[in-house]
């Protein structure tokens, strides 16, 4: 049974034994261990003996020491000091469950911390209590994963050149797992979005992410390193490898990773271990508040976080850094909405970067369409685009077709970012337009109906490539996605008159209610009270003697008189001022201001409100604008607004500086609506084929 296909088939029909007893998402839980445990155990078969001899000699060693010993002997990352191996575990089918679990902690620490994180024993227990257990690892006893070809005596069989003949390497190995984790994912294609990102976006995004240094990456002897803040189960860590090897086969590529979910870090670290890579570059946690990888500077950065993703767990440290350290932590620049953490992890990435003297790095996220807008000028997420494309690191963004993912159908986006761009990429920001390039699936997996085929990702690569403008591709300069976010002020311009309905309005107004309250306790709040019932009184005689009827020529009778209409502020402040001081009463500037608020009206008519000879501006026609940065404001003015509205001037102590990447509105493409005659054509169609089924229906 040594061919892959057989391999994984012979492997996936273990769930035979576990339908019933076990959800189809819940396969994963027991396979991958149990095929990670027989892989492990076969491996350690070469050097299980060395080990055992270092441990019995280590006992008095000082820990560390002793470890690294442990380590050399196995010669393969990983040890056992238990002396049963997984056949021998069967030997007593009464005792499997006690003698399985002694098994699994005779391992080194970091299988051990790949098996607690399954929460393997918890497995074991439930295989065990459904009588499934030994049914189950039988199974895995009879599927060979042993990496060198063997006699029947279980001597390794040797090639001519006197080397051991390969049987299941560790790139075999890592594809047999990898291909069971995407059944398992498909089989819970309700959360794999979160955890499985469909292989043919990965290697679209490694192909972007390579593109620029095909030439270099294929020097002998070449190492590289990768890294992703949320792994998942390593997909893109392992496409990325498998890439890097087929154009390189002796180039190296040493991956890094982190991911918050247990049983996803399990399963990655899981991956790497079989396949001989480091496992322990792989870590567990949240990369925003506890970065398992602080001093990691990496070549290639490639990551598809959760979209929508809530921060609030880690707001605390997040903030503690914005504020603390600024651009000299990782999020420095500005800190998005609460209820998106996407950007969040961009400037995480950036952080990993080397510094362009040191070789540089490139980047590639996908993200939903939110960061490309949302966030008004000088918010956190328009400062954070601000960075990025100030610096000059934005390359290109390709829009994806909707429906590629497994729990979401919205349209995605790839951003592709470095610090060395190429000198005729300098300055610009290449968008392609790749939403009409797909295949549609023969079967929908979840919210996933469409796929990227190799001639779509060869042309959308092309297309990036070639770096020419054309129907599907736009090349803008950086300051085209900028604009300053100006402030359009109009004139103030108010009517006074002390009428009885605006009279009747003061009464509502805060400060004249606060006159009847008191801050104070016991008789001085009465007499507090008293005073403020006295002041409204005299305020009130006062108005009256301001609504005074006005000189009327006609005899015509008036059944009640009109007061004087104000449309000059201060005239009518003057007078209001020169009459309370005849009555001998001082206007607190709270209450003015109420009287004032209470007694007005907009009017187009009146004159304009000064404060102190400057035209004061009106909250209710205040307007905003944004202006592309290559706009001169003040002609911006000219040509767009005051034609308009001629008093109007910009209030310059308010501009802001905002970037957005309008994606969409670059692609539009403007379909003329359908000649009324055609429309008129087939309505009429259609209401005579109604009238013929509603004759055959009543005939």
């Amino acid at each position: 049974m040594n061919n892959f296909s057989e391999k994984v088939s012979f492997i996936w029909g273990v769930a035979d034994l576990l339908r019933g007893d076990y959800k189809p998402s819940e396969y994963g839980r027991v396979i991958l261990p149990f095929i990670l445990l027989r892989r492990l155990d076969q491996v350690l078969a070469l050097t299980r003996e060395a080990v055992w001899n270092t441990d019995g000699a280590g006992d008095k060693l000082p820990a560390a020491l002793r470890e690294r010993m442990l380590m050399k002997s196995a010669a393969c990352g990983f040890y056992n000091l238990d002396r049963l191996d997984f056949p021998k575990v069967l030997q007593d089918p009464d005792n499997i469950a006690a003698n399985l679990t002694r098994f699994l902690h005779g391992f080194s620490a970091n299988v051990r911390d790949i098996l607690e994180r399954f929460r393997f024993e918890t497995q074991i227990a439930r295989l065990d209590h459904a009588n499934l257990l030994f049914l189950v690892a039988r199974r895995f006893i009879e599927l060979d994963l042993h990496p060198y070809r063997r006699h029947p005596d279980g001597s390794l069989l040797l090639g001519p050149d006197g080397q051991p003949e390969p049987n299941v390497t560790n790139h075999e190995m890592g594809s047999i797992f990898e291909e069971l984790i995407r059944r398992f994912s498909e089989q819970s294609n309700e959360t794999a979005g979160e955890h499985f990102t469909p292989r043919e976006v990965i290697a679209f995004m490694v192909n972007l992410l390579f593109a620029e240094d095909d030439e270099a990456l294929q020097q002998p002897g070449l190492v590289r390193t990768l890294y992703d803040p949320a792994c998942g189960t390593g997909g893109m860590l392992s496409v990325a490898e498998d890439h890097l090897g087929r154009l390189n086969p002796q180039a190296r590529l040493e991956v890094f990773g982190q991911e918050l979910n247990d049983e996803s870090y399990a399963i990655c670290k899981a991956d790497m271990l079989v396949k001989g890579q480091a496992a322990d570059n792989i870590k567990c946690g949240n990369s925003f508040s506890a970065d398992a990888l602080p001093d990691l500077k990496a070549d290639y950065l490639i990551s598809n976080p959760p979209f929508g993703v809530d921060w609030s767990k880690a707001e605390k440290a997040v903030k503690d850094e914005h504020e603390t350290q600024g651009h000299g932590g990782r999020f420095g620049p500005g800190l998005p909405r609460k209820n998106d953490g996407s950007l969040l992890f961009l400037l995480h990435m950036l952080s990993k970067m080397k510094r362009p003297h040191q070789g540089g790095s490139r980047l590639a996220i996908v993200f939903n369409g939110s960061p490309l807008f949302t966030g008004a000028a000088a918010s956190g997420e328009s400062e954070i685009r601000r960075w990025i494309i100030e610096n000059d690191w934005l390359e290109a963004i390709v829009a994806l077709p909707d429906q590629m993912f497994y729990n979401t159908g919205i349209s995605t986006y790839v951003w592709l970012l470095t610090n060395r761009k190429a000198p005729a990429r300098r300055g610009k920001v290449q968008l392609i337009n790749g939403v009409n390039r797909f295949r549609k699936m023969r079967k929908s997996l979840g919210d996933k109906r469409k796929e990227l085929g190799p001639d779509d990702i060869d042309t959308l690569t092309r297309l990036y490539a070639d770096f020419t403008a054309g129907p599907e591709v736009k090349v803008f300069d950086n300051a085209d996605f900028g604009f300053h976010r100006i402030t359009v002020e109009r004139p103030l311009r108010l009517n006074f008159q002390a009428s009885p309905e605006r009279i009747e309005r003061l009464k509502e107004e805060k400060t004249w209610q606060a006159l009847l309250t008191s801050k104070k306790k016991g008789g001085g709040a009465a007499a507090e009270i008293l005073e403020g019932e006295a002041t409204q009184r005299a305020v009130l005689d006062l108005l009256k003697t301001l609504a005074a009827p006005l000189d009327r020529t006609s005899a015509a009778p008036s059944t009640e008189p009109t007061a004087p209409l104000y449309k000059n502020r201060d005239v009518f402040t003057k007078s209001l001022k020169s009459a309370a001081r005849t009555r001998g009463l001082k206007l607190a500037a709270p209450v003015l201001k109420a009287i004032l608020s209470a007694l007005s009206e907009r009017d187009e008519s009146a004159d304009v409100c000064t404060d102190n000879g400057q035209p004061e501006p009106d909250p209710d026609l205040r307007d905003y604008e944004n202006v592309p940065l290559k706009d001169d404001i003040g002609a911006y003015l000219e040509r767009e607004v005051l034609p308009h509205v001629p008093d109007a001037w910009v209030d310059h102590s308010k501009t802001k500086i905002g970037y957005e990447i309008p994606f969409t509105r670059h692609f539009y493409v403007y379909q003329a609506p359908r000649p009324l005659a055609v429309i008129r054509s087939e309505i009429e169609a259609l209401e005579s084929e109604i009238q013929g089924l509603l004759g055959r229906v009543l005939g």
